[in-house]
């Protein structure tokens, strides 16, 4: 596999997550209320897969090395609108989060942030994901050789490791300061 085939194999993922976040976004413009529960698995969801994990690996790691490398000016417009595109990510699902605890706290007027960011982040997604999928990647696998490519896909395995002890750990000390 190359080391894009990964990246395209969690966009897979996040695209299914969209499609149930869009069920809910139905939900809410139908019965005006949401479940804050949902609402955290979400964002979670974004913040640690879609971005710290997926976003990790293009920011840390591929876009890394292709900063090594003369690329055309095409491409490197693309990469950093990319990198813009994941900051906007960044930006949606923490308003997400906060008017989330806004809305547990009894603020209504909550919901429409909510409502508004996740469907910021159901009409985003696609159009970032297929410029990924059928622009950024194809171009970027022309500057590597298969050695550099598959040492990338070697540290995206090292980064999901990393990123599973980091969420669990994060779970177990949060329920350590709850007791």
């Amino acid at each position: 596999m190359h080391a894009y085939g990964m990246l395209m194999i969690e966009h897979r993922l996040i695209e299914r997550m969209l499609l149930v976040i869009k069920a809910a976004l139905s939900k809410i413009e139908f019965r005006h209320e949401i479940d804050p529960v949902f609402v955290d698995t979400a964002v979670d969801f974004i913040r640690v897969y879609a971005d710290r994990t997926h976003h990790g690996k293009e920011e840390d790691i591929l876009m890394r090395d292709l900063k090594n490398k003369t690329l055309s000016a095409e491409d490197q417009q693309v990469m950093n609108d990319l990198i813009r595109d994941h900051m906007l990510v960044r930006q949606t699902t923490a308003l997400i989060g906060n008017a989330n605890d806004r809305y547990r706290g009894g603020d209504d007027i909550a919901l429409i942030v909510i409502a508004n960011g996740l469907k910021t982040l159901i009409e985003f997604f696609p159009k970032h994901i297929e410029k990924e999928d059928k622009k950024f990647y194809p171009a970027s696998r022309t500057y590597f050789t298969d050695e550099e490519d598959q040492s990338m896909l070697a540290e995206f395995g090292e980064l999901d490791r990393k990123m599973v002890y980091e969420k669990y750990k994060a779970v177990v000390e949060r329920l350590e300061n709850q007791s």
